[in-house]
């Protein structure tokens, strides 16, 4: 796709937040072009949010090397920076045009670094949304392709297909779900029972060190793992299960797959050569006193985990009273300061913003 003769000069500004999601069946492991070994399915959030803006300027003829600058939360950010022109770079045989045009970006999060939220999620898909508006506009498009929007994103980080979508996203292929694909993610909100659209998820901060291993590291670590054909076997099983449980309102299974898939995660990374452990003692103790809550009280509260300490607690609205003491009474003290909670809850997707 070539830009058009009569674009050259053309300037352009466009805006776009996008949220970041966390994941109920994990996808670890990735094989290809950022492809993922099982499929995934997540809740999309609503307060942890990338705001990303994008400028640009058509240029006479496409240049040697990139044409960017980036801020992040006003300030100029190299690392951040090079790491959007790789990513250009990844792609510049989808989007060979990206080297004629000059790019100015600014990114900020409405949410804390290290705090247990992917924000790889938010970051990539505001960027891939912002990216591809730009687009519509230069080439006279009628409509934003969001299986567009959701590949490109995952080009970027693998979760971040999952993103663009409102409520649910689910990504990777699976035989026996229609639609579904390693190319990008499939919106699910349609498919799921009225208690599951308002579920909340505090994300109780335990640390806020830097991972002893990256992401990536650790999805490559997958390829020497003992037990990756049985994971990835599970994992697929699994999906198939928790689908079934949020078309019925089941919560038992939902809460019983959930945390499963959390605590199979991160067992999966201890007996990695070499293994990492992210967990602390105060992620375990947490664990402890969210089981024995339930158990108490037949409250539908459960956890899960990303790649690191911090608990993300989820559970119905109609259970916030009840939780919200307990939160503050039992878990918050375990917490990295005492008081390092971050409320959210299942939202609307991403969302073009005006100047």
């Amino acid at each position: 796709m070539e830009i058009p003769k009569d674009k050259i000069g053309l300037k352009g500004r466009v805006k776009w937040e996008s949220p970041s999601n966390i994941a109920l069946v994990k996808y670890w492991g990735k094989f290809g072009r950022q492809y993922p070994r099982n499929s995934s399915i997540s809740f999309t959030l609503s307060e942890a949010k990338s705001i990303t803006e994008l400028a640009y300027e058509i240029l006479p003829e496409a240049q040697k090397e990139y044409q960017l600058s980036f801020e992040f939360e006003g300030k100029e950010n190299v690392p951040f920076r090079n790491k959007i022109v790789k990513f250009l770079d990844s792609v510049e045989d989808l989007y060979p045009y990206f080297r004629q045009i000059q790019f100015h970006l600014k990114s900020k999060n409405t949410f804390p670094h290290s705090t247990g939220i992917a924000s790889s999620a938010s970051a990539m898909s505001a960027l891939a949304l912002c990216l591809l508006d730009m687009e519509k506009e230069i080439f006279n498009k009628s409509n934003l392709d969001i299986n567009a929007a959701s590949l490109l994103s995952r080009l970027g980080s693998g979760s971040a297909s999952r993103s663009v979508f409102p409520t649910m996203g689910l990504w990777g292929k699976h035989a026996e779900i229609n639609s579904s694909s390693n190319d990008f993610a499939i919106g699910y909100e349609n498919q799921i029972h009225d208690i599951f659209k308002d579920f909340h998820d505090d994300i109780l901060i335990v640390s806020k060190e830097e991972k002893s291993v990256s992401s990536t590291a650790g999805h490559a670590l997958m390829d020497g793992n003992p037990y990756a054909e049985q994971r990835y076997l599970t994992a697929q099983n699994n999906i198939l299960r928790i689908i079934d449980a949020l078309k019925t309102g089941d919560l038992d299974v939902f809460i019983e797959i959930v945390e499963q898939e959390a605590l199979t995660l991160h067992a999966l990374m201890m007996c990695s050569k070499p293994s990492f452990i992210l967990l602390k003692p105060n992620t375990l103790r947490m664990i402890e006193l969210i089981q024995a809550f339930r158990k108490e009280h037949k409250i539908p509260v459960c956890f899960t985990l990303d790649a690191g300490p911090n608990i993300h607690l989820l559970y119905p609205h109609k259970y916030l009273k009840e939780v919200s003491i307990f939160v503050k009474e039992a878990l918050k003290p375990l917490t990295k300061d005492g008081n390092s909670v971050l409320f959210d809850s299942v939202g609307l997707g991403p969302n073009k913003l005006e100047f």
